[in-house]
């Protein structure tokens, strides 16, 4: 009989991503075969709602294969996906990343329910893969887990504890995908600004770009994923300020506008806090970039509260946002709290979206007729250093960098040619 390679669904964040990639390895040395794997995601019930119905989407697609359910939402719930028929194994974030954890599926030598406790690991799964997403960029886990406790987010209970990968080994797999042709690497995990502290001499993650940068000298770009502001530390914002190759794009874990939703959250910033960080950033570097997740309907928040959240956006010059409608988490202390109706929350995340598209339509207005390095994701699509869409009219080498001058805009995305 032919060997039916394992079928892979991703939900969620781009760390999730990158870890389908990763069991995509492991699946493959283990010899698994007839198997649908779903990694799932925990950040809202409606996640958790999506996921189920994606099993039973591929029960129905694939009535002989072995369904195993891992990710965020396997970890802190997983009696909820243990219970369904479609559901054959359920392995918790930590096993996910394991080779002997393939080895059993592949073999049928092991548990249905395979999820430990997450607070108990003390180490990064430093699962390093070479290269993920396109030919032309490739993304690096530097950090798992969060040691914070935001009133809104299971995420923590999904991922544990903050644990950190060694900057030499981050580094060395940086080196290995340079040689292999990559001309980006995105830095990615959970809580990026708290890398380090796991780690001797308690370094910051101002201190890893900058040795990256400085040991890395062929690569031609840095990214990083996304930062909580506030704990900006003093090395990074000077590679803000002197390092060209780190591109001048940050996302923003914000959350809020309002300085008593964004204290009944359990944030560490205020309103003031993301302002001044902004500002500083941009005298940094002018042409600095930001997008930011923002929560839309917190509990308790009124509309005044909420136009807090949305002068936010022009306050700070937000350009790319993330906008969540609130869903409660059960287990969460938010979950507790006096709820905004539905209908509100919709209004408000529409609004916040139509303010998102408003400010990228004037970003990409102001970069018409301007030069950029472009990097080819496609023989005709690539991204500016700030994380614009630009199209060509005729095609380029993908994963090369081309310098071109837009000479036109459709909607959010710059034209060449």
């Amino acid at each position: 009989m032919d060997r039916k390679a394992p079928l892979f669904s991703n939900h969620g964040c781009r760390l999730n991503a990158y870890e389908t990639e990763a069991m995509k390895e492991l699946a493959t040395a283990s010899g698994l075969d007839n198997a649908i794997v779903i990694n799932t995601c925990a950040v809202t019930a409606e996640a958790v709602r999506k996921a189920r119905q994606d099993i039973r989407k591929h029960r129905r697609a694939h009535p002989d294969a072995r369904i195993i359910v891992t990710g965020c939402a396997a970890q802190t719930e997983p009696e909820t996906f243990a219970n369904m028929t479609e559901v054959d194994h359920v392995i918790g974030n930590t096993e996910k990343m394991q080779a002997a954890t393939w080895a059993g599926l592949s073999t049928g030598g092991t548990e249905p329910v395979q999820v430990n406790n997450i607070m108990s690991v003390t180490e990064t799964a430093g699962h390093l893969i070479d290269g993920f997403g396109t030919r032309s960029r490739a993304y690096v886990q530097v950090q798992n887990g969060c040691d914070h406790r935001c009133t809104f987010c299971i995420i923590p209970y999904g991922r544990g504890n903050s644990r950190s990968v060694p900057a030499g080994v981050v580094v060395d797999q940086i080196k290995r995908l340079v040689d292999r042709g990559y001309n980006e690497v995105v830095l990615t995990g959970v809580d990026m600004t708290s890398w380090g502290a796991d780690l001797p001499s308690t370094p910051r993650l101002g201190d890893l770009v900058l040795r990256i940068l400085k040991l890395v000298p062929d690569l031609a770009r840095l990214r990083i994923s996304s930062i909580d502001s506030i704990e900006a530390d003093d090395a990074l914002m000077q590679a803000i300020a002197t390092e060209p190759r780190l591109m001048p794009h940050l996302h923003l874990s914000l959350q809020a506008g309002d300085n008593m939703i964004l204290k009944r959250m359990k944030r560490r910033h205020t309103r003031e806090d993301a302002i001044a960080f902004c500002e500083e950033a941009r005298r940094l570097r002018p042409d600095m970039t930001f997008g930011a997740d923002i929560i839309a309907g917190f509990p308790t928040e009124t509309d005044a509260m909420f136009a807090n959240s949305l002068d936010l956006v022009n306050d700070c010059d937000l350009t790319w946002l993330h906008v969540f409608p609130y869903s409660a988490r059960a287990g969460t202390p938010a979950a507790k709290m006096p709820a905004v109706n539905g209908t509100s929350i919709k209004a408000r995340a529409a609004a916040l979206r139509a303010v998102g598209e408003a400010q990228v339509a004037s970003h990409v207005a102001a970069h018409v007729g301007q030069p950029h390095n472009v990097l080819m994701e496609s023989p005709r699509m690539g991204r500016t250093e700030q994380f614009c869409e630009v199209r060509f009219e005729a095609d380029q080498v993908e994963g090369k960098i081309v310098r071109c001058v837009p000479s036109g805009q459709d909607g959010a995305v710059l034209r060449v040619g």
